[in-house]
C-alpha cells in the first residue's frame, strides 16, 4: 500500500469525537458543575480532546479543567467511559475521571473561561437529574457509583450500563 492509498483510507474511516470531564466534588459530597453559554443546560468541567495534537483523554480533562475552571489538577482514576450516539454530530466516547474532592482553598480558586462559561455551582447528587439531562445524568450518576462502591471504569452506551 503506497502512502497516497494509505491516506485516501484514513480519510474514509468513520470520524468519533473524543470528549473528557472530571466530576470534581466537594467535602459535603456536592457535585461541581458548569454552565456553558453556547447550549442549554449544566455540564461537568471538560471537553473535546485534541487528537490531532496527539492528546489523550487524561491530559484532555486535565487541560479542559484548567481552561474551564482555572484549576490544575491531574485526573484521578477512570471513572466512566461512554459512546453516545449523537443528533447533528458524529458520535462521541466521553471519559469522565475522578477529580478528587475540592477544599475551600481550591473552591475560591476557581476562575471560568469566561469565552464558554457563564457559571458553576456545587450539585447534591440527589439533584443530578434536575441540572443535567440525558447521558451527562447518567454518567455523572455512575461515575459516583464507581467512587462509591471503589469498582473499576464502568462502561456505558448513551448513558446506560453496557451488559
Amino acid at each position: 500500500m503506497t502512502s497516497t492509498d494509505y491516506a485516501t483510507y484514513i480519510a474514509g474511516l468513520p470520524k468519533v469525537l473524543v470528549g473528557a470531564a472530571c466530576v470534581f466534588r466537594d467535602s459535603a459530597g456536592r457535585v461541581l458543575l458548569v454552565e456553558p453559554n453556547y447550549r442549554e443546560g449544566w455540564t461537568l468541567p471538560g471537553g473535546t480532546v485534541e487528537s490531532a495534537d496527539g492528546e489523550s483523554p487524561r491530559q484532555g480533562a486535565r487541560r479542559e479543567s484548567l481552561e474551564e475552571i482555572g484549576l490544575d489538577i491531574a485526573p484521578g482514576r477512570l471513572l466512566v467511559v461512554d459512546w453516545a450516539r449523537g443528533t447533528g454530530r458524529p458520535p462521541i466516547v466521553a471519559y469522565v475521571y475522578d477529580g478528587g474532592v475540592l477544599d475551600e482553598e481550591r473552591l475560591g480558586a476557581i476562575r471560568l473561561q469566561e469565552s464558554e462559561l457563564l457559571s458553576w455551582k456545587l450539585v447534591e447528587p440527589a439533584e443530578i437529574d434536575d441540572h443535567l439531562q440525558g447521558a451527562r445524568a447518567h454518567r455523572v450518576r455512575a461515575a459516583l457509583r464507581a467512587l462509591e462502591t471503589g469498582t473499576g471504569a464502568v462502561e456505558l452506551e448513551d448513558g446506560l450500563p453496557v451488559g
